[in-house]
């Protein structure tokens, strides 16, 4: 349970309906394994120790008196063990009977919530076996030694329903929703049950755990199918598909504190729940859920595909829009031949496109300097003409030199001072350029950049509007390439030589066989790290020592820990010292769930770094 992250469990269990003797046997073969598992909580579907298909059977007093004392066997089979369950079953209270949702925890019953259709919510006791126990449908149940896990419980089909309870429950505190079901299989149920909760788990911000009946119910006039689900925030962490294994063993890890830093964005108040609290072993959870290194994009080809697509259009469609609220009559951007720049042209052959304006009208301006390879400058030229936009040559060489001896810098020093002066001069260029032509700037800064404030301060990092600036460094490599897969074979080869091209800004000299001298992911570390970190960081707001250890298990056999540690640290430091410069930074269409513009990440320039590396330091 380190990091928030706890093991939870749905399983369907074998039954014989109406032998409650029998279901109980089954019911603890499932707690033993689930145990052995290091599961911490199990949820069962619902009437799991009657069967659901036992239906007006529930209501005889005989099969009541069985589940009442097969209870408190079930109740014993939890006395060693630190795991909470959910177990289905009918009991009786005031004259009726319904179906209810027992919460077990180290042999004791910590309450009972009952299945009431559209009945007001209540709260009373229940006497099983001589004991009273809480009954209500609004309790919840919370772990005092985890403040972020609260669980509410669904008894019944919550897929349907109108108004689900599970959306009272989130709006009143619970993270975690556990839905004893009762859903059985239609032709079509399955995409329906899937869709229904990773819904209503998204607008929620919540996590739900969903068990549904075997196929060991009866047949009469259902067949059910072990569906089981674990869902968080719209995310379908695991699940057994239908007919998939007779007691739909469906695990993984919920994180409880993704779900409530979450929640903060959404909910505020004091929850109406009657709350009840047990206490859970902090033991350390083993993952079995899936971290994703690469998190910015989808796998999956077609899903790929379809989310380049998009990004190009509302980069192009965002620049149109800018472009004819200002009333501009042309773009101009630097081009040097690496990807952002590449991919910013593109975006702006698109947008000429789309406008129905002549792509002439875009002028791309490559600027020769110190550190300009003679295989970038040619990428960057023969894209130009192969794209019909008007290409323009500046050598900035002399005009570098003047800058040097004006301030009295020493050309061979290849400080700062030396690399800067170079972006400067080449925005200097472009915005004058853009004033004689009645035109906008395009920046071509990513995400990755922005947030290592890897830029020149009014060089690079300046424009009139960024097309980039929502997009990491490794997706917009997809992006390229997915724009090569449809282009002319003479634009495509340029692309993809361009892609396999070290990432550099090519500001210091070139090395004697012209390759080139300085890349960008030696000096700061290799973007695919840094966009994990941006994105569990600034997305998830997960702390350093939890990003650390999830980069481990995420990056395993490809990164160690040394170098995790130092590249964090690198990000840590520069995220926050170089926020002066996203502080002022262009316009740039937000593109993912992630964004550092001016409106969407609001921080001081001088916050401080240290706490976020002493608590890295301390946890890791």
């Amino acid at each position: 349970m380190k990091d928030g992250f706890i093991k939870v469990k749905a399983v369907s269990p074998k039954i014989e309906v109406g032998n409650v003797a029998y279901n109980k046997s089954e019911i603890i073969n499932e707690i033993k394994k689930a145990t052995d598992e290091g599961v911490k909580i199990l949820v069962l579907p619902e009437l799991s120790l009657t069967g659901v298909t036992a239906k007006e059977m529930t209501k005889d007093g005989v099969i009541l008196n069985a589940c009442e004392k097969e209870l408190d066997n079930i109740k014993f089979a939890t006395k060693d063990s630190d795991i909470l369950i959910f177990v289905g079953t009918p009991l009786s209270y005031k004259g009726a009977v319904y179906s209810c949702a027992v919460a077990i925890k180290s042999g004791e019953i910590l309450g009972v919530v009952p299945k009431i259709g559209k009945m007001p919510f209540f709260k009373d006791n229940i006497t099983l076996n001589g004991e009273k126990y809480p009954l209500g449908t609004d309790l919840s149940f919370s772990s005092s030694n985890l403040p972020n896990l609260t669980i509410g419980v669904v008894v019944g089909d919550d897929v349907s329903t109108p108004s689900p309870k599970g959306f009272f429950l989130s709006e009143n505190g619970a993270t975690v929703i556990v839905n004893l079901s009762s859903s059985y299989e239609l032709v079509a149920s399955e995409e329906i049950r899937r869709a229904s909760f990773v819904s209503k788990s998204f607008a929620t911000s919540s996590a739900y755990i969903v068990s549904n009946p075997s196929e060991t119910e009866s047949t009469t006039k259902n067949v059910y199918s072990a569906h089981n689900l674990i869902v968080e925030n719209g995310e379908i962490l695991n699940e057994s598909k239908p007919f998939e294994n007779r007691t739909g063993d469906c695990v993984s890890e919920i994180d409880i504190n993704y779900l409530s830093s979450r929640r903060l964005e959404k909910y505020e108040g004091i929850s109406s729940l009657s709350d009840i609290t047990f206490k859970f072993e902090i033991t350390k959870t083993n993952l079995t859920r899936k971290v994703d290194s690469h998190p910015f994009f989808p796998k999956g080809k077609e899903e790929l595909a379809k989310r380049c697509e998009k990004i190009l259009t509302m980069q192009s469609r965002s620049l149109a829009k800018r472009l004819t609220a200002s009333y501009s009559s042309g773009m101009v951007l630097g081009i040097s031949g690496g990807l952002d720049s590449t991919l910013a042209l593109l975006v702006c052959a698109k947008c000429a496109d789309y406008l129905a304006w002549d792509r002439n009208k875009i002028t791309a301006i490559t600027m020769p300097c110190f550190g300009t390879t003679a295989r970038t400058k040619s990428n960057a030229t023969e894209l130009c003409r192969a794209l019909g936009v008007t290409l323009k040559e500046i050598d900035i060489f002399e005009a570098t030199r003047v800058h040097f001896k004006d301030i009295g810098h020493d050309e061979s020093n290849h400080n700062v001072v030396y690399e800067n002066a170079q972006a400067r001069e080449r925005t200097q260029i472009l915005m004058d350029v853009a004033n004689s032509l009645g035109a906008l700037v395009i920046g071509t800064g990513d995400l990755s950049e922005v947030a290592l404030g890897w830029s020149t301060y009014n060089g690079d990092h300046m424009s009139m509007y960024n097309v980039n600036s929502a997009l990491p460094k490794t997706l917009i490599r997809h992006v390229v390439a997915h724009f090569a897969q449809s282009a002319d074979e003479n634009v495509k080869n340029i692309l993809f030589d361009i892609l396999d091209t070290p990432v550099s800004p090519e500001l210091l000299p070139a090395k004697e066989n012209g390759e080139i001298e300085q890349k960008t992911e030696d000096i700061v570390g290799p973007y695919e790290l840094h966009d994990f970190f941006i994105y569990n960081f600034v997305g998830r707001k997960f702390a350093p020592s939890k990003i650390y250890r999830l980069a481990l298990y995420a990056f395993e056999g490809k990164h160690d820990a040394d170098t995790v540690y130092k590249w964090l640290t690198v990000f840590i430091k520069r995220f926050f010292t170089q926020q002066f410069k996203r502080s002022c930074s262009p316009d740039g269409v937000r593109i993912g769930s992630v964004s550092l513009s001016r409106e969407d990440f609001k921080m001081v320039s001088d916050f401080s770094y240290k706490t976020f590396l002493e608590e890295l330091d301390e946890n890791r």
